[in-house]
């Protein structure tokens, strides 16, 4: 493989990727918006998600929704923006693998933010 084979697939799984999520983060905001209109708006959400765990750690309705999505969306910017930086920066051997690890770790942060917004949804209703 030349390195004139490795840029172009850099390039196809950049353009792929950058693609999908912000698919993930679009659908990330809109479920957390969605959320933020039926969720109470309390200083601690946490005792009304899970009373028998106590308070332990304070969490308001604002942070808990909105975190994971604006963690998304910088993750989207800086993948966007910063494409000739990642790509001198390859710390694996293969793009393909950087780019799997990557979609990884930004579907379990879609996860967690789908999954925030639904346990919002679940005491507002």
């Amino acid at each position: 493989m030349t390195i004139d084979d490795t840029s172009d697939d850099f390039a196809r799984l950049h353009r792929l990727f950058t693609f999908h999520l912000g698919v993930a983060v679009g659908l990330s905001w809109m479920t957390a918006l969605y959320a933020s209109v039926y969720a109470p708006w309390v200083r601690n959400i946490r005792p009304l998600l899970d009373p028998a765990a106590g308070i332990d750690r304070v969490e308001s309705t604002l942070s808990f929704l909105f975190v994971m999505p604006a963690v998304l969306l910088v993750a989207w910017l800086t993948v966007f923006f910063g494409r000739e930086v990642l790509r001198r920066s390859q710390t694996l051997g293969s793009v393909a693998v950087e780019f799997a690890t990557a979609a990884v770790v930004a579907f379990g942060l879609f996860y967690l933010s789908i999954d925030r917004a639904v346990a919002a949804l679940y005491i507002g209703l």
